[in-house]
């Protein structure tokens, strides 16, 4: 049986490219369109899509407001159509985190060579996405950050911070699903990890800057897009800019980031590997390696030879919590994962883990 997909975009003229394309996949089938925010909750009540594609710039209730509507009161796996402008990718990542199963580029003249590579990739998301079961997830937490006089971390200056010898590492791993994984997760976290944190998420590069940002208002620690030779510091989470591997290199004052632009690696550029594998000499270091949602299997060789190793302390997420239990799957399926932790219990582990 085809999976039933809702097309929601004000403009006649992409409604109509987007049916030619979907329809041409046979795994799908469009039930229906939708050219205004009203209609389109309206549609999904009454035709019962597995799946929405969603224009996220419309005229009156925009995309943001119709995925929030659904997500309270009728939730249903949604992919995003997003424009390459700032306000777009920030407007983007706001949706992934609060419901979007994920995203793509909107189509556009300026795509015209590469029209069919870019529907082939929706097709191929409204599929994926079509298996998911979306959660009514409540708001993200704003905290207070370490400018404040609350807890250890927060007393201490940008100067005490940079001085504090970093002896442990946590790199998490993770792609569809993960702005809301990271998202819960960066939020129960509590000031004062004696640690950075490392993150490679599957984002294009318009895309890493607004995650940080967001995620930044969010996290009790500081989130910030790395920067080449940038000197890690504890109690700081550095998310890999979009078309760059991130790897970390001992240095005379400490570890700092390292960014590269070598081949894709496990097919993706950042890769979970790439970074993953550079923590490998670090033998000095105590490392925490954490897979969570996503498709694919990036991760998953280097986990398993971290473990193998003993270089460090595998972990992935469980699948009951998984949005795309992908990546996590790979590296369990393989022996590679020596923990597996469902991500409303994932902080209070790694916490625990941190205290050992």
């Amino acid at each position: 049986m085809s999976v039933k997909v809702l097309v929601v975009d004000d403009s006649a003229f992409m409604r109509s490219f987007l049916i030619k394309y979907i329809d041409t996949d046979p795994r799908l089938e469009v039930v229906g369109t939708a050219a205004n925010g009203k209609e389109a909750i309206e549609r999904v009540k009454a035709l019962q899509p597995d799946v929405i594609s969603l224009d996220i710039e419309m005229p009156g209730m925009n995309g943001l407001d119709v995925l929030r509507t659904l997500m309270r009161e009728h939730p249903v796996p949604v992919i995003m159509l997003s424009s390459l402008t700032s306000d777009g990718a920030s407007e983007t990542i706001e949706s992934l985190q609060i419901g979007a199963v994920d995203f793509i580029h909107k189509p556009s003249s300026t795509f015209i060579l590469d029209i069919h590579r870019i529907m082939g990739e929706l097709n191929n998301k409204l599929y994926a996405a079509s298996a998911v079961k979306p959660k009514r997830l409540s708001p993200p937490r704003t905290r207070v950050q370490a400018n404040a006089p609350v807890g250890f971390a927060q007393r201490l200056s940008s100067v005490d911070r940079m001085q504090r010898q970093v002896k442990r590492l946590l790199a998490i791993g993770t792609s569809t699903g993960g702005p809301q994984a990271l998202t819960a997760l960066l939020s129960d976290l509590e000031a004062g990890w004696d640690c950075p944190v490392l993150v490679v998420q599957h984002m294009p590069p318009q895309f890493t800057a607004s995650l940080a940002a967001r995620l930044n208002k969010i996290s009790p620690m500081p989130v910030v897009e790395a920067v080449d030779q940038e000197l890690l510091q504890n109690g700081k989470v550095y998310i890999a800019p979009g078309d760059y591997h991130m790897t970390v290199e001992r240095a005379s004052d400490g570890y700092r980031i390292a960014l590269h632009q070598q081949a894709e690696r496990s097919g993706h550029r950042p890769s979970v590997d790439e970074l993953f594998a550079s923590l490998a000499p670090l033998e000095e270091l105590q490392r925490y390696l954490v897979l969570l949602t996503g498709m694919g299997k990036d991760g998953a060789e280097e986990m398993l030879r971290a473990r193998r190793s003993g270089q460090a302390t595998t972990i992935a997420e469980a699948r009951e919590s998984c949005i795309i239990y992908g990546m996590p799957r790979a590296a369990i399926e393989a022996g590679g994962a020596e923990h597996v932790v469902p991500l409303g219990e994932m902080a209070e582990f790694l916490t625990g883990c941190m205290r050992r």
